[in-house]
This record gives structure tokens, C-alpha cells and sequence, in this order.
């Protein structure tokens, strides 16, 4: 398994932009297909983005397609999610994910078997 340490959370007024960073300890991030997850209060968790481990291939929820773009740099183990054009129910707690498994459109957790603590991201309307 890797570690992962999200950062780059934080409040944002509508319309604004953020770039989230997910750091993994180890030596084989490479190797992982990397997921961005989302969980607002009293709601359940929910997929953001997903990309392939060579950063070729992408996929994301439609709430966020067109406005979120998720890129990787294997040479500093780091995976991003650039989040534009925010919106208030973008708001929620932000995670990010790893699997061994190559698949990038299957739109859930299962297969993620190490996580971040998660980054707040608000944004006020």
C-alpha cells in the first residue's frame, strides 16, 4: 500500500479555482491507478475523478466533467485535481485514492484500498 497526504483545500468564493495535491509515500506510485473522491456533511462518498497510472487516460463524474481536470507526476509521486469554475455544492470534504486495479470508469470505491485524510474544500456563494 502507499500513503497519501491531500493538501491544497480551503474556501473559495463561486466561480473560483483550487488545485488539490494528493503526495503517496513508496516507491511503486507508478504502478497505481489514482481516484479523487468527495464527501459533503450527511451525505455519502462520492467519485470525483479517476486517472490511469501513466496519466493517459482520465475519467470523471459528470457534475465535474468540463470544469475539474485530474493530472499526475510519477517522478514526485504526486496525483492533482484542478478544480475550476467551483461551484457551493462542490463543497464538501476531498479525498484521494489508490488501487493496484487498471480500471478508471468504474465510479466507486471499491478497489481503493489506501486514502488520504482528506482536504476541506468550501466554496461560498
Amino acid at each position: 500500500q502507499v500513503q497519501l497526504v491531500e493538501s491544497g483545500g480551503g474556501l473559495v468564493q463561486a466561480g473560483g479555482s483550487l488545485r488539490l495535491s494528493c503526495a503517496a509515500s513508496g516507491r511503486t506510485f507508478s504502478e497505481y491507478t489514482m481516484g479523487w473522491f468527495r464527501q459533503a456533511p450527511g451525505k455519502g462518498r462520492e467519485f470525483v475523478a479517476a486517472i490511469n497510472w501513466s496519466g493517459s487516460s482520465t475519467y470523471y463524474a459528470d457534475s465535474v466533467k468540463g470544469r475539474f481536470t485530474a493530472s499526475r507526476d510519477n517522478a514526485k509521486n504526486t496525483v492533482y485535481l484542478q478544480m475550476n469554475l467551483l461551484k457551493p455544492e462542490d463543497t464538501a470534504l476531498y479525498y484521494c485514492a489508490a488501487k493496484r486495479t487498471s480500471s478508471i470508469n468504474t465510479m466507486t470505491t471499491a478497489g481503493y484500498n489506501s486514502w488520504g485524510q482528506g482536504t476541506q474544500v468550501t466554496v461560498s456563494s
